[in-house]
């Protein structure tokens, strides 16, 4: 039992200090200024609170001598200067505490954004199995709640820091006073101070229980929330009068929230009304004990008074010390979330070795494959060998696992066996970026960006060519179509930044997407189910340019109208988790009783018929 507790010690020092030096590092290398906010805000506190404490007792105590007889003008100058001061410190004070808070809060929202981007760039770095792990999704979503409204961020962690420096001062300014005139409060103060601490402590265990439970529940909960709300959901729903199913899951959602939150609230109402009680009895006992010693005329007035505010300001730093690290150490668990986060481990081991000139074959090896977390294979022995601008057709039933092919020829999943060569390198040993220029893909499941119509198929090149960009504009041909645009290329894709922006159609969205991946110009170009959203005339043109789209480059055709495959040297028909059959057009339409010729005059059926 000492061992695990010992064991959750070390693990809760090692979170806090590596958060806590994140956030000291970070802060210091971007933003240093923050360090001078947090100086300001230091000196003005420290002289408020320490001017509370002492001007008082001077002030009364001269006030008394002179109500007592004294004569005024003996007293009249200190009297006059503790008023000065007073009101000088408080006006000082108070000023650069506004002027710091100003300035510390801007940062804290610069460093919001920093840490959004960080997560951002991260989450897009990421290997793509993670895209798909619903473990990895819950520690992002961790991640960008942890980093921003759990924690605070580095403001949010570096005030709790900077208080506990500024009641370790106080405490130390204060213990003097008491120790000298009223030493046994402190005992008083550290019981009530235990006490207290424990029940926070409970608050605290019960705030980070919660925060675990919910990371899951608002992922999901945002989830339906923002396809409610999305015009790319919009038709579905209204069209299926499905906006009542969502609103139920919101609900459903919602009611868990409600529940966790309700639980946490009512344990630590208990907590704070215990916390309440203690308070209560800590000051009832100081007071007493504090003004017996004033009625024995041990102490003055003015030291009553004095005794009085120490006696708060001890237990209060205390106090503030102990919240404040209780807090830090809840703070920096949710922000150590982000620090997983950016630490999370690859799925995939990449090499150094960069990608030759020239031609390039490809080489599938006795390549099994299933998805992590299933244990059913989705593809089995597939031996296939693609050389250098040869043009492949693949073809099959859905779920074949044609897909699934490309994503492990694209690196985007790592094959469970066999090997993958390119120009007889395995495909892991080369530098994920050397090897990503090699592919242009147009995925089945393509997304284009609220971006311009350029930036949409220049995608980053800042050098782009406008006239390449018209080139394979005229190729898939959305050439016209782009001239009748307000703006051009230039013109905003969808309306969700610009009201002037375009609302494409399908197919024109695709002729777009086609339209970038020929635009970078890579070696091995994959088009899967290039055509499906377009219209017969537009499909056929697509078929007819075929060549002219590809060159001379490696081209992979995914598509389930088989007449395309007329314009391919070979055709690669996947069933029952394989490859089953392989040729050329020919040669497998006349193989009798064969899957793709099947599959062919099943198809062609429909337009003899309608002749």
């Amino acid at each position: 039992m000492r061992e695990k507790k010992k064991k959750s010690s070390e693990k809760n020092t090692k979170f806090v200090g590596e958060t806590l030096a994140f956030m000291l590092k970070t802060a210091a290398k971007e933003k240093p200024s923050l360090f001078f906010c947090y100086l300001g805000l230091f000196l003005a506190e420290l002289a408020m609170n320490l001017k509370n404490i002492l001007i008082p007792k001077f002030l009364i105590d001269e006030l008394l001598l002179v109500i007592n007889g004294a004569p005024v003008e003996s007293h009249l100058h200190t009297i006059i200067v503790c008023a000065l001061l007073l009101v000088g410190i408080d006006f000082v004070a108070t000023g650069c505490k506004n002027i710091a808070e100003s300035i510390k809060n801007t940062l804290g929202e610069w460093f919001n954004q920093y840490f959004a981007v960080m997560l951002s760039e991260h989450a897009m770095g990421m290997d793509y199995e993670h895209t798909e792990n619903p473990q990895a999704l819950d520690q992002l979503n961790k991640a960008k709640e942890g980093i921003s409204w759990y924690s605070g961020g580095v403001v949010g962690i570096l005030d709790y820091f900077y208080q506990i420096v500024l009641n370790v001062t106080i405490f130390v300014s204060v213990a003097a006073i008491i120790l000298v005139k009223c030493p046994l409060i402190f005992p008083v103060q550290i019981v009530a101070l235990l006490f207290d601490s424990f029940y926070n402590a409970k608050i605290n265990k019960k705030e980070e229980e919660n925060f675990l439970k919910l990371a899951k529940i608002n992922r999901m909960f945002g989830y339906v929330l923002y396809r409610l709300v999305s015009f790319e959901y919009g038709k579905d729903i209204r069209l299926y009068n499905s906006s009542g199913l969502m609103a139920q899951k919101a609900d459903a959602y919602t009611e868990d929230t409600t529940n966790i939150w309700k639980d946490g609230a009512i344990a630590g109402e208990k907590n704070l009304l215990k916390m309440d009680v203690v308070n209560c009895l800590r000051a009832g006992i100081s007071y007493f004990y504090i003004g017996f010693l004033a009625v024995a005329k041990k102490i003055s007035i003015g030291d009553f008074s004095m005794c009085i505010s120490a006696s708060a300001s001890l237990y209060s730093s205390l106090n503030r010390m102990i919240d404040c690290g209780m807090e830090i150490r809840k703070r920096c668990n949710y922000a150590y979330q982000f620090l997983l986060f950016l630490e999370y481990p690859r799925a995939m081991q990449t090499g150094e070795k960069k990608v030759s000139g020239g031609e390039h074959v490809i080489e599938f090896s006795d390549v099994s494959f299933r998805y992590p977390r299933s244990e059913k294979y989705v593809l089995r022995h597939i031996n296939l060998t693609i050389h250098s601008g040869e043009h492949l057709s693949i073809v099959g039933l859905n779920g074949a696992g044609k897909t699934t092919f490309i994503k492990l020829l694209c690196r985007l999943y790592a094959v469970t066996e066999g090997k993958i060569y390119i120009d007889g390198v395995d495909i892991m040993e080369y530098s994920e970026e050397e090897y990503r220029k090699l592919f242009a893909v147009v995925f089945q499941d393509f997304k284009l960006f609220a971006f311009t119509l350029r930036e949409n198929i220049t995608l980053g090149d800042w050098d782009f060519s406008e006239e390449e960009i018209a080139r394979v504009l005229k190729l898939s041909g959305f050439y016209e179509d782009a001239g009748k645009l307000e703006k051009g290329l230039d013109t905003m894709i969808y309306k969700s930044f610009d009201e002037k922006g375009t609302e494409l159609s399908g197919g024109q969205q695709q002729k777009v997407a086609i339209s970038r991946a020929l635009y970078r110009n890579a070696p091995i170009v994959i088009l899967d189910e290039p055509t499906a959203a377009l219209d017969p005339v537009a499909e056929y043109d697509i078929y007819r340019k075929f060549n002219s789209l590809v060159g001379g480059k490696t081209a992979i055709y995914i598509s389930h109208r088989l007449s395309s495959c007329k314009f391919c040297d070979h055709i690669a028909v996947f069933a029952e988790d394989t490859i089953k059959e392989y040729g050329t057009h020919e040669e497998l339409v006349h193989k009798k009783d064969g899957i793709y010729a099947q599959m062919f005059f099943t198809q062609a059926k429909h337009y003899i018929d309608i002749a």
